[in-house]
C-alpha cells in the first residue's frame, strides 16, 4: 500500500515553508502528499507581505474531498491563522474520527513576521491540542502558549513540555533549535516518559521552513508505520541533513530554505 500523508497548512509563495515544504518533505521520504490549503501568503526569503485566509467552509470542503477518498495514514497541521479556520479544521477532524494529527503551532515566520493572530492562540489550544497525537512548538511558541519566559535550560524545557502536555495532546516535542550552545536539543514528552534528541547546531542563515519540515517529516514517518519516538528520531536526522546541505542552494536574498532533496539531487541540479 502507498503511504499517504495530508498537510493542512498555509501556502508559502516562496516555496520554502508551509504546504510547499511539507509536500517536498513527504516526497523526499517516500510518502504521497495531499494538501488542504488554509491560507495563502505573499512571502519570500525576506519576509511576509500579506496573508489571505481561505474561507473556513472551503477549508472544510478540501478536508472532505481528501479524507472521503484517500486512505490517509498521517495528518500534519501547520499554519492556521484565524479562529474560524481552526474551528473548521477541528470539525473536519471530528467528522473523519482523526485524533492523530502532528500539530505544528506555527506563530512566526523565520523572518520574524507574525503568522498567528493573538486571538487564535487560545482557540488553537482548546480546539486542536486534544485532537493531536503530537504538538511540536519551538521555544518561542511554547513560551507564547504558556505565557511564560522562553526556556533557557533543559530543566525549563522539560517543565514547559509538562505544562503543554497537560493542555491535552498525547505527546509534546519542544524544539531547542532557537536556543544556544553547540547542540540543538529537543525533548519528547508523553505518557511513556521523556526522551531527548540532539544534533550539532549548524551555522547557516538558510533555515527557512525548518519547523514545517520537521513536523511533516514526523508525519511521514508515522505514515510509513514508525512509532512516535522512531519517527521523531528519523525526522531529526532528516532535518539536520537538510540544514547541513542548505548552503548548496542559492535561493533568494534572505533566509533561504533547507535542502529538502539533499539525498536525491545531484550536484548538477543544485
Amino acid at each position: 500500500m502507498t503511504a499517504i500523508a495530508v498537510t493542512i497548512a498555509g501556502s508559502d509563495s516562496g516555496g520554502g515553508a508551509g504546504i510547499q515544504a511539507d509536500l517536498k518533505t513527504f516526497s523526499a521520504l517516500g510518502v504521497y502528499g495531499a494538501s488542504v490549503i488554509a491560507a495563502l501568503t505573499a512571502q519570500n526569503t525576506l519576509g511576509v507581505t500579506g496573508i489571505y485566509d481561505v474561507p473556513p467552509d472551503f477549508v472544510r470542503a478540501q478536508m472532505d474531498a481528501v479524507f472521503s477518498d484517500l486512505k490517509v495514514d498521517a495528518v500534519k497541521i501547520g499554519m492556521l491563522s484565524r479562529p474560524a479556520v481552526i474551528e473548521a479544521v477541528a470539525r473536519g477532524l471530528d467528522a473523519f474520527d482523526r485524533t492523530d494529527a502532528v500539530l505544528d503551532p506555527v506563530m512566526v515566520a523565520a523572518s520574524g513576521d507574525p503568522l498567528l493572530a493573538n486571538e487564535a492562540v487560545a482557540v488553537l489550544v482548546a480546539e486542536l491540542f486534544p485532537r493531536a497525537a503530537l504538538i511540536t512548538p519551538n521555544l518561542h511558541e511554547a513560551a507564547r502558549i504558556l505565557d511564560a519566559p522562553v526556556a533557557e535550560t533543559r530543566a525549563q524545557m522539560q517543565a514547559q513540555a509538562e505544562a503543554l502536555l497537560a493542555l491535552g495532546p498525547r505527546a509534546v516535542l519542544v524544539k531547542g533549535g532557537h536556543g544556544d550552545g553547540a547542540e540543538s536539543a529537543d525533548i519528547l514528552l508523553s505518557a511513556n516518559g521523556a526522551r531527548w534528541f540532539t544534533a550539532p547546531r549548524l551555522e547557516t542563515k538558510n533555515t527557512h521552513g525548518t519547523g514545517c519540515t520537521l513536523s511533516s517529516a514526523i508525519a511521514a514517518g508515522l505514515a510509513r508505520g514508525l512509532d512516535l519516538a522512531a519517527a521523531v528520531a528519523a525526522a531529526k536526522d532528516y532535518v539536520t541533513a537538510a540544514i547541513r546541505a542548505a548552503d548548496d542552494l542559492t535561493i533568494g536574498a534572505g533566509h533561504g530554505p533547507v535542502h529538502h532533496f539533499h539525498a536525491q539531487w545531484t550536484e548538477n541540479t543544485q
